[in-house]
């Protein structure tokens, strides 16, 4: 594992997808590894921490995930705009070597029965909690973070530092037909304001 990898509390884990990133989602299952990109995943619930990413019915990707039980969740860089792009209109189904064509580099984590997409800026580990009736009529997965870490070049002390960091290291937001934003410049609220 990279020296720049560390570890997230899991009561920080929200952190890392709570500004709304495109993530790329991993899975395994019976020898076969898979990524896609989705944009619809979101924090659920702090304790313990959870969260929701919506997968179609025809993705490769959700077939490992309900078979193996566990997925990541990854925050894929500005640096990455590419093979987030391929990942997310490649299918495995159509290109078995979908993972090499887009250039893919896994890695693991611990004994943790899921690949981990090397460079990006943060990493999830979920167990699926089994909802059948959002799964199969909603397309809607909610996953127990297990285990988070991040690149301390641009996420430490529990927070993300993409105004200090380099460019390359903003995380990325799908539009549509190809178009991104990368994350901006930070803003703060006053510490006078209350709730």
């Amino acid at each position: 594992m990279d020296s720049h990898i560390a570890t997230v509390p899991l009561d920080k884990a929200y952190r890392l997808i709570n500004h709304g990133p495109t993530i790329l989602v991993s899975a395994q299952h019976n020898g076969v590894q898979n990524v896609m990109a989705a944009s619809w995943a979101c924090a659920l619930d702090f304790s313990p921490p959870k969260l929701t990413v919506v997968l179609d019915k025809s993705v490769k990707t959700r077939e490992l995930i309900e078979h193996s039980g566990f997925f990541v969740i990854q925050v894929p860089t500005a640096a990455q705009l590419e093979l987030t792009s391929r990942v997310g209109s490649t299918s495995l189904t159509s290109d078995p070597d979908k993972l090499t064509h887009c250039g893919v580099d896994l890695f693991a984590i611990e004994d943790l029965p899921m690949p981990f997409v090397t460079g990006c800026s943060a990493w999830l580990a979920c167990a699926l909690i089994p909802e059948p009736h959002n799964q199969n009529t909603y397309d809607l997965f909610i996953g127990e973070v297990i285990g988070a870490w991040a690149d301390t070049r641009v996420f430490k002390d529990g927070h993300w530092h993409f105004e200090t960091a380099d460019p390359a290291w903003r995380s990325l937001h799908y539009i549509a037909g190809g178009h991104y934003y990368a994350t901006g410049e930070a803003l703060d609220v006053s510490d006078n304001t209350q709730s």
